[in-house]
């Protein structure tokens, strides 16, 4: 995708009436497969200095940066040095800022020039001003693997104006830091042409502003594409019966936009697999958007315990896709061991209700499953307790 440049002025918002009686069908989930937008990574415009590498660069990148021969020999087409002075004071700042080995290695990596950068005038200043509004040293250091370019541009001229115009929209610095942690590339765009414009898509169609915020935080990708394909996911979602008024709207584009068109396709893919049919799929996201909105990994997991370790039917969680949720270490498998215990001992029924056990808090979870039978299983609380430890230690 070519580089965004120009300003877009912003449109005005309107007040727009919906319909939403029209019901979802299948053939929505073909629209959104046919219009999603993949957000691609666009690599390095730095121009080849030289095609030979240099012998001292070379060994320079892998002994003090931790580059593997191949990817020295490539670096070294982008920057040339003879003497170790200038690129020992910038490794010297990262690793005084608390940038691992590891880290430096990246960015290095990705952005060999950076090595010839004046520590002191250059990079320092970025980096304290993430500091100022709120982000910790190790954030700063993710954010720059993220997007180790974001130290070659212009502090006052192109990152302190993007980062101000998520601090105006969200009254916020912390929340400001909270977009760039989750995608610091945004801070090199020009923010009016595309963030701007679905933003005011969104206010359009009656998304309050706190939902918009909440989209923005949790998935700013999502606002990086093209404004006209935007209003057409705005248009399909609210096709589908989501009020724009209610977060689960916003959670709706998140899905949908998160991870692009492939995702989408493998998700439901994965969940076809399992034997839900497409109307299945589109009352689970009507439902509950954040089904579509897990990895292929938690979805997969998830599904395989109810449905083979428990023995539930698949079209159960589909009826149910909030099911899909609980983390499957920290609450699925450690309440499912409580209920083990029940079910052995015959004091519940094994058609026993997989919201109540799995949905609910972790008071109405002791209350119902373990205080009440402490006469006949006075070990279960242990039980829980234990595999609750074991998923600790093991994060």
């Amino acid at each position: 995708m070519r580089m965004m440049v120009g300003f877009l002025r912003k449109a005005p918002v309107l007040q727009v009436r919906f319909d939403l009686t029209a019901s979802p069908t299948p053939q929505s989930l073909h629209f959104l497969l046919d219009h999603l937008y993949l957000f691609s990574s666009s690599s390095s415009t730095s121009i080849s200095t030289s095609e030979k590498p240099h012998p001292f660069t070379v060994s320079y990148l892998i002994n003090s940066c931790g580059l593997s021969h191949k990817d020295a020999r490539s670096a070294s087409k982008y920057v040339h040095f003879e003497t170790p002075d200038k690129p020992n004071s910038v490794l010297a700042l990262f690793n005084s800022h608390g940038f691992s080995k590891t880290q430096t290695s990246k960015i290095v990596k990705k952005e060999p020039q950076l090595l010839l950068s004046d520590p002191d005038k250059t990079l320092l200043p970025k980096l304290q001003f993430f500091y100022s509004k709120g982000a910790s040293w190790p954030d700063i250091a993710k954010i720059v693997v993220c997007s180790p370019s974001i130290l070659k541009r212009s502090l006052e001229n192109q990152i302190i104006p993007s980062f101000n115009f998520f601090k105006d929209f969200l009254q916020s610095d912390k929340m400001a830091i909270t977009v760039v942690k989750r995608f610091s590339r945004i801070l090199l765009f020009d923010l009016h042409t595309y963030v701007a414009s679905n933003m005011n898509a969104l206010q359009e169609f009656g998304v309050p502003k706190s939902n918009i915020a909440g989209l923005l935080m949790n998935q700013p990708m999502a606002f990086m594409v093209r404004p006209n394909l935007f209003r057409e996911n705005l248009e399909e979602v609210k096709k589908m019966g989501f009020n724009p008024s209610q977060m689960k709207f916003a959670i709706a584009i998140q899905a949908i936009r998160a991870g692009g068109k492939s995702s989408w396709e493998r998700k439901i893919d994965i969940y076809k697999r399992w034997g839900w049919s497409e109307e299945e799929i589109l009352l689970a996201f009507t439902k509950s958007p954040w089904c579509m909105i897990y990895s292929e990994d938690k979805i997969m997991a998830t599904m395989d315990f109810f449905v083979n370790k428990m023995g539930r039917e698949s079209s159960s969680i589909a009826r149910r896709p909030q099911l899909i949720s609980p983390s499957l270490e920290k609450r699925i498998i450690p309440r499912y061991s409580v209920v083990q215990v029940l079910l052995s001992k015959g004091l519940i029924n094994k058609d026993f209700s997989l919201s109540a056990v799995f949905q609910s808090t972790e008071i109405m979870f002791l209350h119902k499953f373990v205080d009440v039978y402490k006469e006949e299983a006075p070990q279960l609380l242990n039980l829980y307790q234990e595999k609750l430890n074991l998923t600790k230690k093991q994060d």
